[in-house]
């Protein structure tokens, strides 16, 4: 007994020290080559053990599944990505750890690579953004108050100057009003969303433009994963949607298998269903639908699933690559707005003299 609170004392005092996103993901890679390399898990965590920065976690993980813990909760409370665990949830219940290694370093590469270039994406529309909310409140302090002072001379013009100092703080105001709401919203949603029902959550990211396809297509594409997987162990269909609604690292997808089920067990066919759930592709109806054989089906599923991790990339690659010139264009917009509005009156004082 001594032993063993020892030994959590131990995990707990490393625990703290986990790995980076890139050190998670090298970690699968040398795990995933290992053991297609013919090594057992355990042998291929051992071997891990080598690399300095993988040790204390490779040492960890090897502690918990000796314990009986299963290896999606091991790589938990070693504080891997949920990405990570979600998937290695699966092979708890197939035993196939290579496939399953093998999509998860797709996936979390390919998450990996949308957030670096995002980063670097939005690194400089927001040094503009910056340096455009310095210059209007420099516009705002100083420009015009000697703009009004240089007409405080010409009534003529005052209707003019009025105008356009309205123009200008109408902007000015709406565009600081503009980003306190994003990013108030920003963190409200962060505090608030594990608070709401999943149902308000999935009817938000429902209403929510851009996202909610790319939300869509996650979401198709881990039902089609799940699903296909958990064929090739021969469980029926209840039992699997059974399987999917236990498992909580992805509540929409628990949520949505609940429901099926239910469905199911009144008889209406899944297909039916599924075509009335807002993230979930319509083309899973057809492929389910058109399947009565379980071995066709998991084939079918796979490959579908195959497609919609191609087109999810190709959207979040296209998204990203839309932010700066979108971002351009209405800074650009601004600027001329502004100008316009100062250099209006100047163009009339100039007319008069």
């Amino acid at each position: 007994m001594r032993m063993d609170l020892l030994q959590k004392k131990h995990f707990m005092k490393r625990n703290p020290k986990t790995l980076n996103k890139t050190l998670q993901l090298r970690f699968l890679n040398r795990l995933s080559r290992l053991l297609g390399n013919g090594y057992t898990l355990l042998e291929s965590l051992e071997v891990m053990k080598w690399d300095k920065q993988l040790a204390a976690t490779a040492s960890d993980i090897i502690s918990l599944l000796k314990d009986g813990i299963p290896i999606n909760h091991a790589f938990e409370k070693v504080a891997f990505s949920k990405t990570i665990t979600s998937y290695l949830y699966l092979v708890s219940i197939d035993g196939d750890i290579q496939s399953s290694l093998e999509k998860c370093i797709t996936m979390y590469k390919q998450q990996l690579d949308y957030t670096t270039k995002f980063q670097q994406t939005i690194r400089y529309p927001l040094f503009l953004l910056s340096t455009f909310i310095l210059l209007m409140y420099f516009i705002k302090q100083s420009v015009l108050p000697s703009f009004v002072d240089l007409f405080e001379t010409s009534a003529s013009h005052s209707t003019t100057l009025t105008i356009s100092l309205l123009l200008i703080d109408i902007l000015t105001t709406g565009t600081f009003i503009g980003i306190g709401i994003v990013l108030l919203t920003l963190l409200v949603w962060l505090f608030v969303k594990q608070q709401l029902p999943i149902e308000k959550q999935i009817t938000i990211y429902s209403r929510v433009p851009f996202y909610r396809n790319i939300k869509r297509i996650q979401t198709s594409f881990q039902f089609a994963i799940y699903f296909s997987s958990l064929l090739k162990t021969g469980m029926s269909i209840k039992e699997i949607l059974q399987l999917i609604a236990s498992q909580n690292k992805l509540p929409i997808l628990a949520y949505y298998a609940t429901l099926m089920t239910e469905e199911l067990t009144k008889g209406i066919h899944l297909s039916s269903l599924i075509q009335q759930l807002p993230l979930l592709e319509k083309q899973l109806s057809s492929i389910i639908q058109k399947n009565v054989d379980a071995a066709t089906l998991e084939k079918d599923l796979a490959i579908y699933a195959d497609w919609l991790m191609e087109e999810l990339h190709q959207k979040v690659s296209k998204t990203i690559s839309l932010i700066q010139p979108i971002f351009f264009v209405i800074l650009a917009s601004f600027i001329i707005f502004i100008y316009i509005s100062l250099m209006w009156p100047m163009f009339q004082l100039i007319q008069t003299i």
